[in-house]
């Protein structure tokens, strides 16, 4: 009954649609291994490119320091964390012929003026401050000529305190460096790594930062060559920073950290203060350096910025 209201089928169509069946047929065959191929590989891909995306790039959706404004920033709705040690003329300081003390005088008062005003003197390279890239190597930028948006970038940091604790003398290996990143996550391309080395607690005794021995050399942590090599090229650090007088540890004769970072065109941060108070990752960096014309460094203000719920 069924079969008898169906329309009539003449052989041109029954043929038409033969071939139409026939050709589908052989495409299902020859696509089915040649499906399966372009899936694996599509897989692949993705799964690379999401390992590039993470490495170029690890602050995610999620992570909350990403999603703070302008207006959070400005209203205090967050947390600014200031790393900077403050002045006086008893802070630490490099130990040679021409470095001095900080030194402060009043030059004006109140009373006498009608207007309170006191000036200044210390070396570039006091405190709390930068070394430009011309501070190591001939035909870097200098100071004044640092990009504004290389002073401000997604920070991450590197604690050896345990380390240096057992050995004043410590460098970061770059297997510190990877095992920090298998723990953490790709260190963000261009951000700022800090270095904590738990070397800021002895900030209010110049003798006991410097370390000396009986021969004046000085014994504190730093980086390692190798590991400053790998940041600049691997992750195109905009700079580096630590919680001692200098980037290379407090024994060298050769400077080699200083001339790696320098010679990138990438500047240090050095007596950094409050790295205690920092996460490992999530927080942006604020560098404002003072602005000298020609100058090989200069005090600088330097702030954390984190999310209010950290």
């Amino acid at each position: 009954m069924l079969n008898s209201n169906l329309p009539k089928i003449d052989d041109e169509t029954r043929v038409a649609v033969q071939v139409l069946a026939d050709s589908r047929q052989r495409r299902k065959s020859f696509y089915r291994p040649g499906l399966a191929c372009f899936l694996i590989v599509s897989v692949v891909f993705v799964c690379t490119l999401a390992t590039f995306v993470t490495a170029e790039d690890s602050f995610g959706k999620d992570d909350s320091v990403r999603n703070i404004t302008l207006e959070q920033l400005a209203a205090g709705d967050v947390q600014l964390v200031d790393l900077t040690h403050g002045l006086n003329d008893k802070s630490p300081f490099w130990p040679g012929a021409d470095y001095q003390p900080f030194e402060l005088k009043t030059i004006a008062t109140i009373e006498k003026n009608g207007v309170f005003s006191k000036t200044f003197a210390m070396p570039e390279h006091f405190g709390t401050h930068i070394d430009a890239p011309c501070h190591f190597e001939q035909g870097q930028p200098g100071l004044e000529e640092i990009k504004p948006t290389d002073l401000l970038a997604p920070g991450v940091l590197l604690d050896v305190s345990m380390a240096a604790e057992a050995d004043s003398d410590y460098r970061l290996s770059l297997a510190d460096v990877i095992n920090w990143e298998q723990a953490n996550g790709p260190i963000p391309m261009r951000a700022i790594v800090l270095l904590k080395t738990g070397w800021s607690r002895f900030w209010d005794s110049n003798v006991r930062y410097r370390n000396q021995d009986l021969q004046g050399k000085m014994h504190f942590p730093g980086f390692s060559a190798e590991a400053a090599r790998w940041l600049v090229k691997e992750r195109q650090v905009r700079g580096i920073g630590i919680d001692t007088l200098s980037i290379d540890h407090g024994p060298s004769k050769d400077f080699i950290v200083h001339h790696v970072v320098n010679g990138a065109g990438r500047y240090g941060l050095e007596n950094v203060a409050h790295l205690d108070k920092l996460p490992v990752r999530n927080f942006f960096l604020i560098v404002a350096p003072i602005k000298i014309t020609t100058g090989t460094g200069g005090p600088t203000r330097l702030f954390a910025v984190l999310p209010r719920n950290k």
